[in-house]
């Protein structure tokens, strides 16, 4: 009678074991699953953020590249002007000298 009594018990015993272990390992699915779930929503989310950076990046790139521009437009600009400028008082300082010459000739 303890040999029949024993081995319900060793099979009560390794039933429990069994349905427990097979339990832990649909627990352990569910979460590896969930896991998985939530590095595809983080590299989602990463892409996301990076794609953001990039369009930020080529937004400051393409306004660094219009003050450039700009820049470069108004040396020029004040080039011109100082140039004719230049042209301008090199005109007036040839006409003074001119005239000097002239009176100095309608001097003598």
């Amino acid at each position: 009678m303890k040999k029949v009594i024993l081995s319900a018990v060793l099979m009560l015993a390794m039933s429990v074991s069994f349905v427990s272990c097979r339990e832990t390992a649909d627990k352990a699915k569910e979460g590896m699953e969930e896991a998985g779930e939530a590095m595809e929503e983080a590299g989602e989310d990463a892409m996301d953020a990076a794609k953001e950076v990039g369009d930020d990046i080529k937004e400051v790139g393409e306004d660094a590249v219009d003050a450039a521009t700009e820049a470069g437009e108004d040396a020029v600009d004040a080039a011109k002007e100082a140039g004719e400028d230049a042209v301008d008082a090199a005109k007036d300082g040839v006409k003074a000298a001119a005239d000097k010459v002239e009176d100095a000739v309608d001097d003598n």
